[in-house]
């Protein structure tokens, strides 16, 4: 059965499996008092329970679509703040050391929220924190509770090095996948840029080769139809005919060639956009999607590229629409997330975005950036099909 489970699905699980069963001695610590001993409160049982509800409400939440990324927006964080404070109370009231254990569940999301220094640091602190539980209220002596501490903190951190391999190791997929889908992009880009190459070629030979011996057959059949005479004459005339309507044969041939020698960027871009993790990507594309130039299919494949590795790492979008289509002989990239935006004068340029507007400004292209705080990120990136030179001459045909 837990061959067909994730890793992170396998440590969500079990955390939560633990959180249930703390309940029992939970339960039976409360409700089934030692000899001596006064049942709790019913103030007293309603707050250990809001605690230790809250402590599987916070740890469902956090460990919701664990990516490579992690949770880095701000109510995640303030959801751990409030998973670690249920740990300590489930302690404090209950009078045990079951926060401690609850506290181990806990450092299972704390690499997927934190960064290392920061984690080791928390989780140290946290379990510190349940020391004068074990001191001042279940009267263990002083070195006796902190070695109590720092035992459930070595088993923290067991579970805090376990779940920040399980993270590298989401990494390490998350990158093996966007290089895979980046290399079967890449491939039928080679394999367009090939059929393109190849159409290219023949259409050449044809107008170089037999377009020119055509030309010359007619001319000289044309020569023939005025020195001869009668019959023979005749089937000059035929032959000149036949010879001309073979050119014009040719001459379409190598225009079809031409005009059909375009690159699909549909088939190219659709890869990029199959199976992200923690990501749903809504591609909408033209149909059909074509670009003559292979140089700028290659831009717009790594501009789409880098639109779908932003929203996965820096955005922390669930949702990204991607629109490309032709628009007054340019193709457009209209791309937009759900995630946590910003003001435009807050977003630092990295390498990505600074390729990008460099890649289309080669081409005569340019980049839009816009982003709201709370409202996504979106990106507009658009370039020419074509140069003014290859607008001007366009498909050539046989002379």
């Amino acid at each position: 059965m837990l061959g067909y489970l994730s890793h992170t699905r396998v440590l969500r699980l079990a955390g939560l499996f633990t959180w249930g069963l703390v309940s029992l001695p939970l339960l039976y610590t409360q409700y089934a008092p030692a000899e001596g001993e006064l049942p709790p409160s019913l103030g007293e049982a309603t707050w250990l329970l809001a605690a230790y509800l809250s402590f599987g409400v916070c740890y469902f939440w956090l460990t919701r679509g664990l990516s490579a990324g992690g949770h880095t927006s701000w109510y995640d964080r303030l959801a751990l703040l409030v998973l670690t404070l249920s740990g300590l109370a489930v302690s404090y009231l209950s009078v045990t050391g079951l926060g401690s254990i609850l506290l181990m569940v806990a450092a299972g999301v704390i690499p997927w929220l934190l960064s290392r220094r920061v984690g080791i640091v928390w989780l140290v602190l946290s379990q510190l924190a349940v020391l004068p539980v074990y001191n001042l209220i279940m009267g263990l002596p002083l070195f006796e509770a902190l070695l109590q501490s720092l035992l459930y903190a070595g088993f923290s951190m067991f579970i805090f090095v376990t779940s920040l391999v399980a993270r590298q190791q989401t990494q390490a997929r998350e990158e093996q996948r966007r290089l895979n889908a980046e290399l079967r992009a890449t491939r039928l880009l080679l394999a367009e840029s090939a059929r393109v190459n190849e159409r290219t070629r023949i259409s050449r030979e044809l107008h170089d080769l037999l377009g020119h011996h055509l030309t010359a057959l007619s001319l000289n059949l044309e020569v023939a139809g005025h020195i001869t005479e009668g019959q023979a004459q005749e089937h000059v005339r035929q032959a000149h005919t036949l010879a001309k309507l073979l050119l014009t044969d040719v001459r379409e041939a190598v225009s079809q060639l031409r005009e059909s020698g375009a690159i699909d960027l549909a088939a190219a871009l659709r890869p990029l956009a199959e199976r992200v993790p923690s990501l749903e990507i809504h591609l909408d594309m033209d149909d059909p999607l074509s670009v003559e130039d292979p140089e700028r299919a290659h831009v717009l494949l790594r501009c789409t590229q880098e639109v779908i590795t932003n929203a996965v790492r820096h955005a922390g979008a669930r949702n990204l629409w991607i629109r490309v289509e032709r628009e007054r002989g340019r193709i457009v990239i209209d791309a937009r997330d759900d995630g946590v935006g910003g003001e435009v004068e807050d977003i630092l340029p990295g390498n990505g975005l600074r390729g990008m507007r460099e890649r289309l400004a080669q081409y005569g292209g340019e980049l839009d950036v816009s982003a709201r705080r709370g409202e996504g990120f979106r990106l507009r990136a658009c370039l020419p099909v074509a140069t003014n030179m290859m607008l001007a001459s366009g498909p050539q045909g046989v002379n």
